[in-house]
């Protein structure tokens, strides 16, 4: 899944009202976080996370790894924290974020 810049730009500014609810330390990332991240991806579809300092990997290292494995696509890397997002799946969803669609896609 591909964002636009737009899309990006809009999901930015909903992670800066959200909280970080992924640590990741010096065990990195083991099957835990993973389960942890796609838990809470699969129930809020935008997640923030922190890379503390003794961590063997770098914030944008550590986004880079986690993405594919949730199924999801960074956002952003700001500092030690980065943002993931994947679309749930869930039908009974009733607070899904719709992005906004571009414009120059649609032939418009």
């Amino acid at each position: 899944m591909e964002l636009t810049s737009k899309q990006r730009a809009q999901l930015r500014g909903l992670a800066n009202t959200i909280d970080t609810i992924l640590i990741i330390g010096k065990d990195g990332i083991g099957d835990n976080l993973v389960k942890q991240a796609d838990d809470a991806l699969e129930a809020r579809e935008l997640i923030k996370g922190k890379v503390l300092e003794n961590a063997l990997l770098s914030p944008w290292e550590a986004a880079e790894a986690l993405a594919p494995l949730t199924r999801s696509v960074v956002v952003q890397v700001i500092g030690t924290k980065f943002v993931l997002y994947r679309p749930s799946h869930r039908k009974d969803k009733k607070d899904k974020i719709v992005l906004v669609e571009d414009r120059k896609k649609n032939g418009r």
